[in-house]
């Protein structure tokens, strides 16, 4: 038996993020700033146009890194093999500078994080197993659970970007109704 990279883009996004963990560790905290976006963006500085991109890699804590590895690494294989690897890191790179510009444009907050894209990722997988033209039940009941557990803890004082994780459900949800045709079309490659 042998140890196959079966989820590349997956892999990939894993890796870099505990790397940049561990590399800000090391670096006393001076690298996360590139891995996170401020409260604006200057359109004529590439690493703030960057950190539109850049903030899904970012982490706060351990915890952080871990809670969202966990569900990227349980769910994002599933989806890389339905979709492809190029249009799951489509749909990576459309989540994060989505939600990256939409906390710019709405809150004066900074935000890093891989929140959103584990949300894409929940919403997304409710659609593995339907057919065209219909809405699956679980679709319902994971947008009900996880999107509407969300909204009501927006009322709360956290350090948690319940927005990023709402448009993160966005995006998968408008991926899984949009992505059926992509499905059909693609392998892992």
């Amino acid at each position: 038996m042998s140890i196959k990279y079966n989820s590349p883009v997956i892999l990939t996004f894993a890796l870099i993020c505990t790397a940049v963990f561990f590399l800000d560790k090391f670096l006393a905290g001076n690298l996360m700033g590139f891995f996170a976006v401020g409260n604006s963006v200057d359109l004529t500085n590439p690493l703030s146009i960057f950190s539109l991109f850049s903030h899904v890699i970012g982490h706060g804590s351990m915890d952080h890194l871990l809670g969202n590895l966990t569900f990227i690494l349980l769910l994002g294989p599933i989806m890389e093999e339905k979709y492809g690897s190029k249009f799951t890191l489509f749909m990576i790179l459309i989540t994060a500078l989505i939600t990256g510009l939409l906390n710019v444009t709405f809150f004066d907050t900074g935000l890093l994080g891989a929140s959103g894209i584990v949300f894409m990722l929940i919403l997304l997988v409710s659609f593995t197993n339907s057919d065209g033209g219909q809405i699956p039940l679980t679709f319902i009941l994971v947008a009900l659970l996880f999107v509407g557990k969300e909204v009501i803890q927006i009322m709360g004082s956290d350090q948690i970007s319940q927005f990023a994780h709402i448009i993160g459900g966005v995006c998968g949800s408008v991926f899984g109704f949009l992505g059926k045709k992509q499905a059909n079309s693609t392998s892992l490659t």
